[in-house]
């Protein structure tokens, strides 16, 4: 079971420690570059992505006047025994890093949502790869945002948000490697798991259940959502909303000894939600701490 979490701020940008037993919450790293999306903890190491400073429309008010399609994100990454801060990707490598997660073996995977893709690269930065490029005629209906990894099965999960409270998002899945003759930008083996979903984020894969949230519009956004892994050419079946009333959903960890999901949203609050099998039968959301806007999650035992 976790003791604490790790969130990020993501304005201004920090890495935060929350205490999980009181919801006290300490700021871990000041200064974590501009607008940090995706975290992951490995091995001792925090992971973390930046979307990048963006260009603002000061006559558009919030998210929907900031433009992130500069090429100015990163991934970076802090020992905590040595407290060694380093670039695993300098910032300019990538577009808009968004959800990151990893393999356990020493793999990082993140979505670029400007940048249209899903990439993967070693702890160490090296071996940086395309896995998924959608095309730049696709618009927002291309930009990836969640990802989650399968090594067992050798699969990749990822999300297309869609449009702002538009109803047509999507939930992908092809393999971790790229098929024999084919490029990340012309896969053969893409599979639309789930699609008209109102706005899916970020996802966590556990055992058979894959698990995310979702911004869009009540009643089926704002929430948290998991569906059983459908077999190979199978779509997905319904969602089941296991919690909702959230503020613009993003940020999901799974504490699965626990019985516990986290959500974080960008209207600055964290949850935690008990799950049906878990040991506490409770479907409201139980809020921990409310920071400030909040991205990513991860879990520290």
């Amino acid at each position: 079971m976790w003791n604490a979490l790790l969130a990020l701020q993501v304005e201004p940008g920090k890495v935060l420690q929350v205490s999980l037993p009181d919801g006290q919450v300490h700021t871990l790293v000041e200064t974590a570059g501009a607008d940090p999306d995706g975290i992951v903890v490995d091995s001792g190491t925090v992971y973390w992505t930046t979307m990048g400073e963006p260009v603002s429309d000061p006559d558009t008010p919030g998210e929907a006047g900031k433009d992130f399609s500069r090429r100015n994100g990163g991934i970076h990454a802090l020992d905590f025994d040595s407290g060694t801060r380093r670039d695993v990707l300098a910032p300019g490598t990538i577009t808009t890093g968004k959800q990151l997660t990893s393999d356990g073996a020493g793999t990082l995977y993140w979505a670029d949502r400007e940048g249209h893709r899903v990439s993967s690269v070693r702890t160490d930065g090296s071996g940086l790869t395309d896995l998924v490029v959608t095309p730049a005629t696709t618009g927002i209906m291309g930009e990836c945002v969640g990802v989650a990894v399968d090594p067992a099965r050798g699969h990749l999960y990822w999300t297309h948000k869609g449009p702002t409270k538009g109803g047509q998002g999507r939930i992908l899945r092809a393999g971790l490697e790229l098929p024999a003759g084919d490029i990340a930008e012309s896969r053969t083996d893409i599979e639309v798991l789930w699609s008209g979903l109102p706005e899916p984020i970020d996802l966590h894969l556990e055992g058979d259940w894959l698990y995310w949230t979702d911004r869009g519009a009540p009643p089926s956004g704002n929430t948290l959502n998991r569906s059983p892994v459908p077999p190979a050419a199978a779509q997905g079946e319904t969602p089941e909303i296991l919690a909702d009333g959230f503020r613009e959903a993003i940020g999901l960890a799974l504490d699965s000894e626990a019985g516990i999901a986290y959500v974080s949203d960008l209207g600055g609050h964290l949850y935690a939600v008990s799950l049906p099998e878990g040991p506490v039968a409770d479907e409201t959301p139980r809020e921990i701490a409310a920071p400030g806007p909040l991205t990513g999650l991860a879990g520290l035992g």
